[in-house]
């Protein structure tokens, strides 16, 4: 993929281990640039040049756990530049229009 990408992922990450392992995995991936791992949320978010689908599939195969890609941002929709705030998540508006 040629432009920048950030994608946020729900991975099971209920030990210390298992974030070790995770930040380990994701640390000699070369297409990534910057990571954010939430143990409290379970989430994952990641930024660089790669394609979201191969990613996922290659840290689900890793981890064997399921990987649930939550969003991703493209570089045309103009907040490709920074990573998500730990209160953001595409469930908020969700959230938001249920009240």
């Amino acid at each position: 993929m040629s432009g920048q990408v950030c994608m946020v992922m729900r991975v099971n990450l209920d030990c210390p281990s298992c974030c070790r392992k995770m930040r380990r995995i994701i640390l000699r991936m070369k297409e990534i640039e910057m990571h954010l791992i939430e143990k409290q949320h379970n989430r994952v978010s990641i930024f660089g040049r790669f394609d979201p689908a191969d990613i996922a599939i290659r840290i689900r195969k890793k981890m064997k756990r399921r990987v649930e890609i939550l969003d991703i941002q493209l570089p045309g929709d103009g907040q490709a530049e920074e990573m998500p705030h730990a209160t953001d998540g595409p469930h908020q508006s969700i959230m938001q229009q249920a009240a």
